[in-house]
């Protein structure tokens, strides 16, 4: 396969004659980290549906590589409470024709760190658990890009940062591309290759430390917002569990 997996030329989208994307262009590789960002209503999700192939009718060229296989992991997922769906059942849903489909699911699963949650209720699992498990779901059919809207919704702010680093680790591992939407940059940048800021169209686009500093980005944003967004590494002796609360001291950590 070529080192490229996604290509957008010149995308346009009109819904009810207003424009929603215009002249979007872009090329995401393998082994790439993307990051989406833009306010709300900049046409984020409309695009990421073009990526994934659930939208037609719109203007100029989307090409994907011959075979491409997408992983998407859906900014949030509601399930009936009262649906006896185990985490097993869950994944194995989306594992039809696939051979020892319930290896497949604990194997993922333990990438992600939480092989422990096979036979619980989707129902009983926390915020983080579950954005964990839909991460699992999305690599069950080893993808060559991820699409992830918005991975650490619901997640406690100090597990973010132990999720994030989980989604670096799984593109190094796999070597697969990302597309991601984010709206925490602070935890995201130093792992980011490139930025898309998107307002209907590319404001602007390239590294983080670029684009915190183009006057397209603190247009949008604000200076404060584009200072706090800044690339940063700290250290800190201790490592938060999928929830935040601190499961290991005295070790060096970083973002």
């Amino acid at each position: 396969m070529s080192d490229w997996l996604v290509k957008a030329e010149n995308v346009g989208v009109k819904l009810g004659g207003r424009p929603i994307l215009q002249d979007i262009s872009f090329e995401l590789q393998r082994g790439q980290l993307v990051t989406l960002i833009g306010p709300n209503g900049a046409g984020k999700t409309t695009l990421v549906r073009i990526v994934l192939g659930l939208m037609t009718g719109y203007q100029g060229k989307l090409r994907r590589q011959q075979g491409l296989r997408i992983g998407y992991m859906p900014q949030k997922l509601y399930i009936e409470p009262t649906l006896p769906l185990t985490v097993r059942r869950f994944l194995s849903l989306g594992l039809t024709g696939i051979s020892q489909p319930v290896t497949v699911a604990e194997a993922t699963l333990a990438e992600v760190n939480v092989v422990h949650l096979l036979d619980q209720p989707v129902s009983a699992l926390s915020g983080g658990e579950m954005q964990r498990v839909l991460l699992a779901r999305a690599l069950c059919r080893s993808p060559h890009l991820l699409v992830l809207d918005e991975p650490a919704q619901g997640v406690d702010v100090n597990g973010q940062a132990e999720l994030y680093d989980l989604i670096n680790t799984i593109r190094e591992r796999h070597g697969c591309g990302i597309l991601m939407v984010s709206h925490d940059l602070h935890l995201v940048m130093a792992t980011t290759d490139e930025v898309l800021c998107l307002n209907q169209h590319i404001c602007c686009h390239g590294k983080p430390e670029q684009v915190s500093t183009d006057p397209a980005y603190l247009a949008l944003f604000g200076r404060k917002e584009a200072e706090a967004l800044a690339v940063y590494t700290h250290h800190h002796n201790h490592v938060h569990g999928i929830d935040g609360d601190v499961v290991e001291d005295n070790c060096q950590h970083e973002h």
